[in-house]
């Protein structure tokens, strides 16, 4: 819902990761969560919650640690035309396209120039 806080939804989001993805432990978030989420989590689903925050004496753009990550990777999904609106109804078709978005991106980084072994291939006449 609109009117829930963040760190509140986080509770119920990390549940489901915790359920879900039992080998996670290590969870990086903003520093607005630094507050009580993370003695919550160390608590109840025994998940350690690494704060990733701008350096104090920074000023101007600063590219935060393991943030890049994420931010690249929306980045890479949005380029999906169907992802530039939010058209779905259901969550569950929404979910779909994110994972059909990952799978195109995925496939095409694995089958781009250069992803394939560079030894030569014997040809089928050599065999006959």
């Amino acid at each position: 819902p609109a009117d829930l806080h963040d760190a509140t939804a986080a509770k119920e989001v990390l549940s489901r990761l915790r359920l879900m993805h039992p080998e996670i432990t290590i969870v990086c978030a903003d520093s607005a969560y630094a507050d009580k989420l993370v003695d919550w989590t160390r608590q109840h689903l025994n998940l350690t919650i690494k704060p990733v925050s701008r350096p104090k004496d920074a000023s101007g753009f600063v590219v935060l640690p393991r943030r890049w990550v994420v931010e690249r990777s929306l980045t890479w999904m949005m380029h999906a035309r169907r992802h530039a609106r939010d058209y779905e109804r259901l969550i569950p078709h929404s979910e779909t396209l994110i994972t059909w978005a990952a799978i195109t991106l995925m496939t095409r980084r694995l089958t781009r120039k250069g992803a394939t072994p560079s030894w030569p291939r014997e040809s089928a006449s050599a065999d006959t």
